[in-house]
């Protein structure tokens, strides 16, 4: 499924997109911890967080992760979206709190086991 159709399906604010609406998304990760999510996801994932920090752009770039969602309504920070315009990292919004939204991630069919598992 696409980050483009995911934001779609959940109603998702996007706040910085560029050019990687349309990364396909291989399953999904939720975590607030940045060591956390540098073990543990993989290439393609979209990561649920609270976190508004710039720092949650290097990671996402670092790992190369297909977007970030920001749960709760929370705002990034302008620093942070600086940096994921820099790093070209989707940032989205979602009013909804992490359970929620992960519930309706798995839903749409992202799990939190790869496909090759």
């Amino acid at each position: 499924m696409t980050l483009n159709k995911i934001i779609e399906e959940l109603e998702l604010e996007t706040v910085y997109g560029g050019t990687g609406l349309d990364a396909d998304v291989s399953r999904g990760y939720a975590s607030d911890l940045l060591s956390d999510v540098i073990a543990n996801t993989q290439k393609g994932d979209i990561w649920v967080t609270m976190q508004i920090h710039p720092n949650i752009a290097a990671v996402a770039s670092m790992k190369e992760l297909s977007g970030i969602v920001i749960i709760n309504g929370r705002r990034p920070q302008t620093e942070t979206l600086e940096k994921a315009e820099e790093e070209n990292i989707p940032v989205m919004v979602s009013r909804l709190p992490a359970f929620e939204l992960i519930g309706r991630l798995y839903k749409l069919g992202i799990t939190g086991i790869g496909k090759n598992a």
